[in-house]
């Protein structure tokens, strides 16, 4: 497993090329990070980074999490995430080193994890794109899902149908988009096509699991 950082989605704009040609990007400002403790397999069973982002204000800490930044050494991160990794991964990294967008490389592959758009209660030609029925002659069978049972062997509608209901607002990933671009005094990275999540949303990235 990769090591994850979490940043926020600007939005999405487009760039062109050496050869002119125009790239839809999508714009994620990379939160530094900071890696707060080295989780190791003697120690917690387990070989993992826990990383903090972000600022928080003191009295939003609670007591027991107060201790643990004051037993490191460290402020207090608004989130604070771990990422699973292996020991030769660990070795590269000590207690207080940051994280920013220079972690990650022009051309390579990257995972973007968000929780996608809310869209609400949705018909099954929004929510599954069904062609419809006819719309002439009185067929009365315009945006309906049509019939769903199964006769009278098994009699019963079946698990996974296609049906209305709610859409978007959950975690959605999207595998292997290339960096098009890292931009290290911004912090932020551009990535090409579109990613989960409303401007502004917090999203996980790192380095692509299948493309290693």
């Amino acid at each position: 497993m990769s090591v994850v950082l979490l940043g926020k989605k600007i939005g999405m704009t487009k760039v062109f090329d050496d050869k002119g040609e125009m790239i839809p990007v999508s714009v994620i400002e990379i939160n530094t990070g900071t890696v707060l403790a080295k989780k190791t397999k003697k120690t917690d069973g387990y070989e993992a980074l826990q990383i903090g982002f972000g600022k928080i204000k003191v009295n939003k800490v609670n007591k027991p999490m107060s201790g643990y930044f004051a037993k490191i050494g460290l402020e207090p991160k608004r989130y604070i995430k771990e990422s699973r990794t292996d020991a030769k991964t660990l070795e590269q990294y000590n207690v207080g080193d940051q994280l920013n967008a220079s972690f990650f490389t022009k051309g390579e592959y990257v995972d973007v994890s968000a929780k996608s758009k809310g869209k609400g209660f949705a018909g099954v030609i929004k929510r599954w794109n069904f062609h419809g029925g006819r719309k002439t002659h009185g067929s009365m069978f315009h945006r309906s899902p049509g019939a769903i049972g199964a006769a009278a062997d098994p009699a019963r509608v079946f698990k996974g149908t296609k049906l209305p209901g709610r859409m978007g607002g959950i975690r959605s990933t999207v595998q292997n988009i290339i960096v098009v671009d890292v931009r290290e005094q911004e912090n932020v990275i551009l990535v090409r096509g579109s990613i989960p999540g409303f401007n502004s949303a917090v999203v996980q990235v790192r380095k692509a699991i299948k493309k290693q």
